[in-house]
């Protein structure tokens, strides 16, 4: 069969990776899914792009302007770019494209970011036939104007759902590859776009193998049937200590959270001072050094190290928190005895909670460990596994009184990871999975969101983000840092810390 994955079958100028799951779509207005995202990266384009410093530079805009106010966006489109179709794009393609994404019928579960356009909401309520934000200069200049504010708007553009598409055929993008195949729960097939103007592909092509299970995924790399894998944990430390393939090993610092959420809406942790007692339980660093081998770096906080651009304070000043004055310690760490003491305090030794988590093994085995040390601070843990849907399911109906689940930056601010997960208007899958509501927060989130310039805006997250870590809807464990392991004919492989960044245009080959 042509597309075998055995070495002799293989598609000659292909590299070969793999996917631990079908992609739900590739539809840029309806992926929510990393392996969506991905893939559509390098099919699809936008105006704007991030670069290796996650810096915002022009793709098919060619330069842009922000007004004094921060309300417009004027965007100078690239003469000659085209579709697959062959069909220059023009400025009314990107009406179209950011349109179709706020209009009911498309069901698009990304309207969030375009919700902040003058007119999006009388759009999608049908008052309008147009959004009245979107607007058509001329053929190659499109300005977005805003309802207010908002800082992150730029870097949101970046995303899949700011893709341009034709109206006439909206699975044919402008990317360095284009789709050839795609046998749903086996493999898709890119090869790659002779016509693109971004740049020189160095692939004839990339062919995606759906291989759910870690281990059948390392038997394929390990047999030359995988170019790139990532490493599961289970793989981590036997490749680590191979001569031959330890060399071969990459890295890259991920722009994530992995945490413990406590449900904060009802008992037992509605109560503040038990949720910090759970963090001040838990030996976060001796996992992250022996359980998870130090393969990320320990959270202060639910900001990525790489996105906060302020110290968090060792010691509050002048703000109160249930109680506590200015020498408590923002940044909690393990104090087993200061648990039991609060438990104590609170009358709560011997309560009993719900952790849900996935049946993944690797969820399961670190459960346990946390299980075991609330335990000793007097906490009754018990653990129940759910296969990945019915498991979302749940928190996002706030069945869980505690979950374990961690937090990818879709584009790189810190107000994607304060505004979705701690904004009392997020409960449930929007992200707030926590419950988690506080009027104060609420309002520094959003005056964060809303300031013209970087120095406001740091300010305002970061007192944001020191109210959150007093009142501990989180215990934040680590930021997990990236390992993949390439095959020795594979050059120029990079990774990437947002998804959409890797167009995969570096990769080459050479036997």
């Amino acid at each position: 069969m042509l597309f075998s994955c055995s070495p002799s079958n293989r598609l000659d100028g292909y590299v070969y990776y793999r996917l631990n799951a079908n992609p739900t779509t590739l539809d840029p207005a309806l992926i929510t899914d990393v392996s969506g995202a991905s893939i559509a990266a390098k099919l699809f384009n936008g105006l704007v792009k991030l670069n290796d410093d996650l810096e915002i530079v022009p793709d098919i805009a060619e330069k842009w302007e922000v007004s004094k106010d921060g309300l417009r966006y004027r965007f100078y489109i690239k003469k000659g770019v085209s579709f697959i179709n062959g069909r220059e794009v023009k400025a009314q393609d990107f009406k179209y494209a950011f349109e179709r994404v706020l209009n009911p019928k498309t069901k698009s579960p990304n309207t969030w970011v375009f919700d902040k356009v003058e007119g999006a909401k009388e759009f999608q309520k049908r008052i309008t036939r147009e959004v009245k934000g979107f607007k058509v200069i001329d053929g190659y200049t499109f300005e977005i104007k805003l309802k207010r504010p908002f800082s992150p708007f730029l870097s949101m553009l970046t995303m899949t759902p700011a893709y341009v598409i034709p109206k006439e055929d909206i699975d044919k993008g402008t990317g360095p590859f284009i789709l050839k195949k795609w046998l749903h729960n086996r493999e898709l097939i890119l090869e790659r776009n002779e016509k693109y103007l971004g740049g020189n592909v160095k692939v004839k092509g990339i062919v995606y193998k759906i291989i759910p299970e870690d281990l059948t995924a390392v038997t394929e790399f390990e047999l030359g049937n995988l170019d790139v894998i990532s490493l599961p944990a289970s793989a981590y430390s036997k490749f680590k200590k191979d001569k031959h393939w330890s060399s071969r090993i990459i890295s890259m610092k991920g722009l994530n959270t992995y945490y413990l959420g406590m449900n904060s809406s009802r008992p037992p942790f509605d109560n503040a001072n038990l949720r910090k007692a759970v963090s001040y339980a838990i030996d976060r660093k001796k996992i992250l050094e022996t359980f998870y081998e130090n393969r990320g770096r320990p959270a202060q906080g639910p900001v990525p190290d790489l996105l906060r651009k302020w110290k968090i304070r060792e010691r509050g000043q002048g703000s109160r928190v249930n109680g506590q004055g200015e020498n408590e310690n923002l940044v909690i760490n393990y104090d087993s005895l200061k648990a039991k003491e609060i438990i104590k305090r609170e009358g709560m030794s011997g309560i009993k909670a719900k952790m849900y988590v996935t049946a993944d093994q690797d969820v399961v085995d670190l459960a346990e460990i946390i299980q075991s040390y609330l335990l000793s601070a007097g906490i009754a843990v018990d653990i129940k596994q759910l296969e990945w849907s019915a498991y979302k399911d749940a928190i996002n109906k706030g069945e869980a009184d505690m979950f374990w689940l961690s937090w990818w930056a879709d584009y790189p601010d810190a107000e994607n990871f304060l505004f979705p997960l701690f904004h009392s208007s997020n409960f449930g899958s929007a992200g707030n999975r926590t419950r988690y509501a506080n009027k104060e927060a609420d309002f520094l989130i959003e005056q964060g969101q809303n300031a013209l310039n970087e120095k406001d805006r740091n300010r305002f997250y970061r007192k944001a983000e020191e109210i959150i870590i007093k009142e501990s809807p989180w215990v934040s464990f680590w930021h997990r840092t990236d390992f993949l392991v390439t095959q020795p004919w594979i050059r120029g492989y990079k990774v990437y810390p947002i998804y959409t960044m890797d167009k995969g245009m570096d990769v080459r080959i050479e036997r």
